[in-house]
This record gives structure tokens, sequence and C-alpha cells, in this order.
């Protein structure tokens, strides 16, 4: 039976789904005062007239977009929300947190934390976290024949398809690859799929029907593959996926993991820890307090080496002498 096993440190909290050693989906959170399926303290700081939409700013300075203020909630007054989506890293901006007004009387929710997904681990399964951080950091997921290739654009997340043999084959091989970097990645929003160009009406159908089965029990809405092979889905989004905080926030994400490999480091003396300058930037002190404690070491035993010819996700850890 797949279950959800989560792992916390360095201001995260990591979960996979996992059945039969493998791994069937990942989610990553970051600990913010704004995570999804927070509920906050927010002032009204505009208001459209005669409307129940408006924008509140929490105590921390997010900026939450909410539609369905009470009449009461005018400019200045303070309100309880509960936090639906998180904000969105995008080049150039940050967008905006969303938000619905809570009360007491308000039905209980579903929770949306990655705490709550499941059984809390003192360490993931070795190797399995590491595959899927791998594989995002890489925006490359391999299949027979063939890869798909993965970027963030401020549209959507897309998914291209490369490889060998003929456009239905290549086509119908990658839609297994496609489910798994769904759930791997935790996508959602709008994604676009750049299938092979398939010229036949009857191919395209038949892709569109095998998309459809393996997608079956995910919730989203889905256009038919259009002449040029390129299909759209639309999915709720709660969270920033595993690619958008490689693509808008790469060293913070390297800085976490670099943190728990060297968390890893079973051999005996001092921790150094190797990485580009921008990683080590990403850094605050309280991680290398809890580095320390959780290796049993002395804050003086965590040591930096910074390297700028070093790829932001090629920082690695060791021991050496005290």
């Amino acid at each position: 039976m797949a279950e959800w096993q989560v792992e916390e440190s360095f201001g995260e909290s990591r979960a996979l789904l996992i059945e039969n050693d493998r791994v069937l989906a990942a989610r990553l959170g970051w600990r913010t005062s704004i995570c999804a399926g927070a509920i906050v303290m927010a002032k009204v700081i505009s208001r459209r007239p005669s409307s129940s939409r408006g924008l509140c700013r929490t105590a921390d300075g997010f900026e939450v977009n909410v539609p369905d203020l009470p009449r009461e909630a005018t400019e200045g007054s303070d309100v309880r929300l509960i936090i639906h989506r998180e904000p969105m890293a995008e080049k150039g901006r940050l967008k905006r947190a969303q938000g619905r007004h809570f009360h007491d009387q308000a039905p209980p929710l579903p929770s949306t934390s990655v705490l709550d997904l499941g059984k809390h681990v003192h360490r993931l399964p070795q190797g399995m976290w590491e595959e899927v951080w791998s594989a995002a950091s890489d925006g490359e997921l391999p299949f027979p024949n063939g890869k798909l290739l993965l970027s963030v654009t401020p549209a959507m997340s897309l998914i291209d398809i490369d490889g060998h043999g003929s456009p239905k084959e290549l086509a119908l091989a990658a839609i297994p690859a496609i489910l798994q970097a769904i759930h791997w990645f935790d996508l959602g929003g709008s994604i676009g799929i750049d299938f092979p160009t398939l010229e036949a009406k009857v191919d395209r159908k038949a892709i569109d029907s095998a998309l459809a089965q393996a997608l079956d029990d995910w919730p989203h809405e889905r256009t038919a593959m259009n002449g040029f092979g390129f299909v759209q889905i639309v999915a709720r989004m709660e969270m920033p996926s595993l690619l958008h905080r490689f693509t808008y926030s790469r060293p913070d994400a390297c800085a976490r993991f670099l943190l728990r490999q060297a968390q890893l480091v079973k051999e005996p003396g001092a921790l150094l820890l190797t990485c580009h300058p921008a990683v080590r930037h990403a850094i605050p002190d309280d991680w290398l307090i809890e580095l320390a404690e959780s290796t049993g070491r002395g804050l003086d035993d965590v040591r930096f080496e910074t390297r700028r010819a070093l790829a932001l996700d090629a920082g690695f850890a060791q021991a050496v002498a005290r």
C-alpha cells in the first residue's frame, strides 16, 4: 500500500509517496508564514467598490488577493484569512498569494500542508529524495527511447518530448513519464505538453485517449491535441512545484540540499561544505546551528569553501581533520 513519508530539516518539509520501494509522488514545502493552508491575520489595504474582492497585507508584508471579503471588512480593518495558494516567484515579479476569508463558523477544510501528508520519519529511504531532486534540478526525465525536457515560464510549465521512433510510438511511450513528472514534481496550474506532430487525426485521438486514461484519477481539465501536437492541462496549484523552486529560487533549493548532504556525513571530524558563493549566501545562521546539533558537532566544526566555478547544484560535503 502506498504511504506518504515526511522528513523535515533546514526550512523545508520533504514528502514522498512510496509503494514497493518506488516513488509515486513528491511534495516540497518551504516554511514561511504564508504557506498553503496557513490561517493568518491581514489588513485590508484596498477593496473594489460594491465588490467582495480586495487586497490584504499580512504583518510580514505579504500581499494576498481575497475574493470573498465580508461587507464589514473595510479598508484598514483586520481580517482572518486562510491561504489557498502561496506566493509564486516569477521572472521580474512575485505573484501574490491567494486566500479566502476565514471565520470560526467556517466548515473545516482539508489540510494542504506537506507536514500533514503522512508519517513523519527521521530520514527518507536512501537515495529516493536524491533521485527526485536530481531530476527536478536537471529538468529531465528519461523513458524508453526518449526523455522529457521540462521548463517553467510565467505562463505555464512546459513538457517537451524528445527521442527516437515514429511520432506515434514516441508519444505513447512518453505518457507514463508525463504522469510521473506531474506527480514527482507536484505540477499544477497551466501545463503545456508538446507531443511530436501527428498528421493523422486518428493518431491524435489515440494519444488523447491514452493520456486521458493515464490521468484519470488526477483532477484536471485538458484540451484535445491540436494539429501541431500541443496539449494544455489546467490543474489546481497550491504551492510552487519543484520545477518552480529550481527555476526561480535555485540557490535556496541548493542550499537546503547541501545541508541535508552534510547531515548524512558519518565520518568523524569537522564538516567542510564546498559550494558556489550564492549557495553559501542562502544559508542562514540558524540552519548552521541545526546542522551542528543534528550531527553532534560544534558550530566551529562547520566550515565552508566557496568556488565561483562550481555549479549551484554541484555543492558537496565531506569530513575533514579538525
